[in-house]
């Protein structure tokens, strides 16, 4: 049977048998569902809103957090653009069909990437206009947006074509135009008939499509729970809305439960995905807060917590370290922020909590066990060491093979770099080297992946790994991390690699010890990744960073073998890359320990 097939296929990690029989019987459901909808689809049945007799709208929440220039301008561009084909993608300029949207194949390989067209189709666009519009009262943007308003609802009839394929980009965009419903609604080019037909498709496909899984939910499912509460507390009048508005808060809360960790911490391995899912709870929250629907302090207290491990693991110059996957999304984009951007929603929780705390820069060295972060710093000198697992409870998806890897900056200036995640499915070949051991700073063995990883499963991953920290030590002169992981004890002969990472305050050094407990020989490659637009040269053992007038040095003291400059890449943002370099020591046999010392120099 089909259904058993693709169970078989996600089961993977510690599930109970009476989770997957649930699961199993769940998914004919789903099947049985699909048939009912199909036949709708395919005779193009309209869904009509079905109204009761609320007249008042939902309130939204100001959005006076951005600068009131830097909106206008970003608003301008959008109406110099030209008109948009709403199903075609940029990248590849493969122009998607508008087949039933459990028929649409996702990944092609032939380098589009529906991603870049989601993007598009959230109609975040619609967010800035909006915005722009409640500053100036210019029609100009009413214009703008119900005319690609209405260009869009043409181009993509109900269930048809890559936009109504996953009910997170369809919750997504429904928030969106929740929030330029509210800003236009006093227009006098607002159309209310219109609109409203269109928020029922996406509530009611919402409803039959919800991303949830007996075995796993993610920042998939909730989007999907977050965009029925929006659609139920922002149109009372539409019949189904209070069944939206129970629905989406009480999964919203259970999930809140399952995916934020104790520390703080999103549970998908992702510091991109943790921005996006503190998003949804803060953005949410926030919406509840202005509709008169209490959340219980236990909810705040998380979220405030979500918001001081963003505050915790920013780097002196304000940016984020790209643990994992990051595909660059955001909730309600007023202006477009660049993956590693994170530092906005710390101005926005610092008001919602009246905690000015939030906005000051983290100066002490901080830990995150649950989420395996640690955060060595002084001043301007910052260490980010990592030994996260695959994430999702050891399911994974937007995990990388980085366990025990480090990220360095100094005096202003960041060296050593988690590369990011480039794209998904637009190249295999570059989405398999992104999340792969050898892109990380660092060990891999025998020429093999900590996780078990395949090309052609790109949101798959093992957890092997399953990293373990045994010290931490902080306050002090010394700081002190140890930890290690058992990736490759999966080989003919076993090895178990233990890294301890010591920062000298004082200098302003790290140690880092790597050792190996293994009974037989290996090839050992211990890389550091480097940020681009350094300069990087080998000087005997030793590699060297330069940036103007900041240098990083890498001694090895405990070998003599010359390292080898390797040419990777990095991304900073989804769909962007930049050349970069790795130094690589390649030594063979049973070194047993081998030692590095990190220092940093600046020359006035």
């Amino acid at each position: 049977m089909a259904v058993l097939k693709k169970i078989k296929r996600a089961v993977r990690g510690d599930v109970k048998l009476t989770t997957v029989a649930l699961e199993v019987i769940r998914r004919m459901r789903v099947v049985m569902r699909d048939r009912k909808e199909r036949s709708l689809v395919e005779r193009n049945v309209l869904f009509e809103p079905r109204m009761t007799r609320i007249e008042a709208d939902g309130r939204f929440f100001d959005f006076d957090f951005f600068d009131s220039r830097e909106v206008i301008e970003a608003a301008e561009r959008i109406l110099l653009g030209e008109e948009i084909q709403w199903r075609r993608d940029p990248l590849s300029n493969y122009d998607w069909p508008l087949e039933y949207h459990r028929d649409l194949k996702l990944m092609r390989g032939d380098g589009s990437d529906v991603r870049v067209v989601w993007e598009v189709n959230r109609l975040g666009h619609f967010v800035t206009l909006a915005r722009a519009y409640a500053l100036t009262k210019d029609e100009r943007y009413s214009v703008e947006v119900l005319g690609q308003l209405r260009s869009w609802a043409e181009q993509n009839p109900y269930g048809r074509g890559p936009n109504w394929t996953c009910a997170m980009e369809v919750a997504l965009r429904a928030m969106n135009l929740l929030a330029a419903f509210d800003a236009f609604r006093h227009s006098p080019h607002f159309d209310r008939p219109f609109l409203l037909q269109l928020f029922q498709q996406h509530g009611s496909y919402i409803e039959r499509n919800l991303e949830f899984s007996y075995l796993a939910t993610s920042n998939h499912y909730l989007s999907d729970v977050a965009g029925l509460l929006w659609l139920g507390l922002m149109l009372p009048e539409l019949r189904d809305a209070k069944r939206w508005r129970d629905v989406g808060l009480r999964e919203l809360l259970r999930e809140m439960g399952k995916q934020v960790l104790p520390d703080g911490a999103d549970f998908e391995s992702s510091t991109g995905y943790h921005r996006f899912v503190t998003e949804l709870f803060l953005y949410s929250f926030m919406l509840c807060g202005e509709n008169g629907v209490e959340i219980d302090q236990k909810y705040w207290t998380k979220l405030h917590q979500m918001l001081m491990y963003i505050r915790s693991y920013l780097r002196p110059d304000g940016f984020a370290p790209l643990i994992g996957d990051t595909d660059s999304g955001q909730v309600l984009p007023v202006l477009r922020r660049r993956a590693d951007d994170h530092r906005y929603l710390l101005t926005i929780g610092a008001r919602v909590f009246n905690d000015p705390e939030l906005e000051r820069e983290c100066e002490s060295s901080s830990a995150f066990p649950h989420a395996g972060i640690y955060i060595m710093r002084r001043d301007d000198l910052y260490l980010c060491f990592n030994a996260s697992d695959a994430g999702i409870n050891g399911r994974g998806s937007h995990g990388h093979n980085d366990a025990l890897s480090i990220e360095v900056s100094a005096h202003g200036t960041v060296f050593i770099v988690d590369p990011g995640t480039y794209v998904y499915s637009a190249d295999l070949d570059e989405r398999h080297k992104f999340r792969s051991t050898a892109y990380h700073s660092t060990v891999q063995i025998d020429g093999e992946e900590q996780n078990t990883t395949n090309r052609d499963t790109p949101f798959v991953i093992g957890n092997e790994a399953k990293p373990r920290v045994l010290a931490w030590d902080a306050g002090g002169r010394f700081e002190k991390v140890v930890a290690e992981h058992y990736g490759y004890t999966r080989l003919p002969s076993p090895v178990t690699h233990r890294r301890s990472v010591e920062f000298n305050r004082r200098e302003g050094s790290w140690l880092i010890e790597d050792e190996f407990f293994t009974e037989g020989a290996h090839l050992y490659e211990i890389r550091f990744h480097f940020a681009p637009d350094l300069e990087i040269t080998v000087s005997g053992a030793s590699i060297e960073a330069r940036a103007a007038d900041k240098t990083l040095v890498i001694r090895a003291l405990s070998t003599e073998v010359e390292p080898v400059l390797e040419p990777q890449a990095t991304s900073h943002d989804y769909g962007q890359i930049r050349g970069s370099i790795s130094g690589c020591w390649r030594i063979s046999g049973r070194p047993g320990k081998l030692v590095w010392k990190i220092s940093s120099e600046f020359k006035l």
